[in-house]
């Protein structure tokens, strides 16, 4: 597809993806939905977070955009950075009223994401923000049970499972 025939809302994606603020001022200004999704069910958000494009997620945020979109598997923009490792993102993410404990279609959280990924530091963010440790995904495993699965011992430690007896 030629850009002169893309539909606006797909150059809103291809901008969000490259991180292009500019092009995404441009774009809102002529009154584009900020939270439209694509057949996947991405935001603009989304899209610029997982890219980790910290820029346009601080300009896709200050035009109104709802941090707790779920796309079409229910990951949200704090799954996708806690699945990447993306602190500073999930920070302002966190900041602006991202939801920390809402599961995705198999009950996966961001607290989940960053414990299988060994994505420590955002581990530990998001327990200092709240996250809970008690939600179980569609398995009826916890972030504790994932951190043990994947040998994540310092996630284990932050999550406070109990040290092997010697």
């Amino acid at each position: 597809m030629s850009p002169t025939s893309a539909q606006p809302e797909d150059l809103l994606f291809d901008a969000a993806r490259r991180g292009d603020v500019s092009t995404l001022h441009e774009l809102l200004g002529r009154g584009l939905n900020v939270d439209t999704t694509n057949d996947k069910g991405f935001t603009p958000l989304i899209l610029a977070a997982y890219d980790d494009h910290y820029d346009a997620v601080v300009m896709l945020l200050n035009s109104g955009a709802n941090p707790n979109v779920q796309d079409a598997s229910g990951n949200t923009a704090l799954m996708g950075v806690s699945f990447k490792g993306y602190p500073d993102i999930a920070r302002l993410l966190i900041e602006r009223g991202a939801d920390l404990n809402l599961q995705n279609g198999n009950g996966g959280t961001a607290l989940m994401f960053a414990t299988m990924f060994g994505r420590n530091a955002l581990v530990r963010l998001l327990l200092d923000a709240g996250a809970s440790q008690t939600i179980a995904d569609r398995r009826g495993l916890t972030a504790l049970h994932l951190a043990g699965q994947q040998g994540n011992e310092e996630a284990w430690a932050l999550l406070g499972g109990e040290p092997p007896q010697a």
